[in-house]
């Protein structure tokens, strides 16, 4: 498939969250339920947000969480089914990895559990010493628990 016409941004306030669920909703199962204002949130607080864009439409979206110096963490890659297989999901890793509020940090982590075989031609390794995971509650939950052991 020649791609050659797919463009690349680097500007989150030119993303169509509509276009962005439905994205999610054909290419990524583990984001096909997230809501628009969820995504909205989570969009502006990662830097960098890179889309793929043929024409008006959506059809790639990448995103990462940094310090700009430590630790950067790449979250939601996912690109459109009728354009995978093209190098567009190797592009738009690349471009979060060579941007400037990612590519000076000691360690970048990613969290994927069906895809390791493509990150790792990226350069990734598997890492068994980040396993670690909090499943964090909404702040009302934490409250009446605390309420109801203060009884």
């Amino acid at each position: 498939m020649d791609c050659s016409h797919i463009q690349l941004c680097d500007r989150p306030e030119q993303i169509d969250l509509q276009q962005l669920q439905r994205l999610f909703g054909v290419a990524a199962f583990w984001a096909s339920d997230r809501r628009s204002e969820e995504l909205a949130i989570a969009i502006q607080h990662s830097n960098p947000v890179i889309s793929a864009w043929d024409g008006d439409r959506l059809i790639g979206f990448a995103r990462a969480i940094s310090d700009g110096i430590y630790r950067a963490t790449i979250w939601d890659v996912v690109i459109h089914p009728d354009y995978q297989g093209a190098g567009l999901g190797r592009k738009l890793v690349e471009t979060v990895l060579s941007h400037p509020h990612v590519n000076r940090v000691e360690r970048v982590y990613l969290m994927t559990t069906h895809q390791q075989s493509f990150y790792e031609k990226i350069g990734f390794e598997v890492n068994s010493s980040t396993t670690m995971v909090l499943f964090n509650q909404p702040i009302e939950a934490l409250d009446i628990a605390r309420s109801v052991d203060a009884e």
